[in-house]
């Protein structure tokens, strides 16, 4: 049977005494897959050596645009390329792109660090995770003038509109569906009106604290959610969504899977 792929978490940001657990949990509700993005170097590390103990898991390498704290100089890319290169379960260059919150970060350090980041998965030949937050226009216009359409990959967390969403799929990018699909309006019409070939599924998982209760924290099982959702809206089965948003995502990263060797076709509980 065809099983889910969370195809967006920060697993290696929960406490290492759970992980387990988590990802038994996961298991138990029809996952077969979980990529763990790095969001600094230190946490792209964690991330691949999550990947390296759990069969199920796989990496993102990368720097996320709300923890530079300067460009990423040679050594850091560097660092960033080895740390990718020879890890064969880093299935893509993740998490990266632009967020323009007034609190983020300086707009050079971003960009260069966007751009170069870019760069990094054009010579490694890897799609990336693409963070976008108020930035749409900037993001399309780097993803042009880097051509990251030579790599592809995948809009995390995706919340924007039907005519942003076109215009990255129209450059080879797949459009991710988290948890806010269960409750924005807007959104649902997006999803509605975006051919299901575009649609991968993720929860961005983390730990959430200032959530009352442990088990009202997001995990991964909760991809479950995401894809009931999408089947509702697109009046389609669940199967059908699963197969078909397991199959997108593996497309995306077939290369180094198979390299892996994980059975792309069907995931299984052993």
């Amino acid at each position: 049977m065809q099983r889910l792929v969370d195809s967006h978490t920060h697993l290696d940001h929960f406490p290492t005494q759970e992980i387990s657990s988590i990802v038994d949990r996961a298991i138990e509700n029809g996952v077969g897959l979980i990529i763990s993005a790095g969001t600094t170097l230190e946490s792209s590390e964690h991330c691949v050596k999550l990947s390296n103990t759990n069969p199920m898991v796989f990496a993102g390498v990368g720097i996320h645009p709300m923890d530079l704290r300067e460009v990423i100089d040679n050594k850091t890319y560097k660092a960033l390329e080895t740390l990718a290169s020879e890890n064969p379960k880093v299935a893509c260059i993740s998490e990266i792109g632009l967020d323009f919150l007034p609190t983020s970060p300086a707009y050079n350090i971003q960009m260069q660090s966007f751009k170069r980041q870019i760069r990094l998965a054009r010579d490694l030949e890897k799609p990336i995770i693409v963070h976008s937050r108020d930035a749409h226009s900037d993001v399309l216009k780097t993803l042009v003038t880097e051509n990251a359409q030579s790599v592809g990959g995948v809009l995390h967390y995706y919340q924007g509109d039907l005519d942003t969403a076109q215009r990255y799929i129209n450059m080879g990018f797949s459009i991710s569906m988290a948890k806010p699909l269960l409750r924005i309006r807007e959104l649902q019409d997006v999803a509605k009106a975006i051919p299901l070939e575009f649609i991968v599924l993720e929860t961005d998982s983390a730990p959430q604290p200032w959530k009352k209760y442990r088990h009202r924290w997001t995990e991964p099982f909760h991809v479950i959610q995401v894809a009931e959702k999408l089947a509702e809206l697109k009046n389609l089965s669940i199967e059908t969504i699963i197969e078909k948003t397991t199959q997108n995502i593996i497309q995306k990263t077939s290369k180094l899977l198979h390299i892996s060797g994980v059975n792309t076709k069907s995931y299984d509980k052993t």
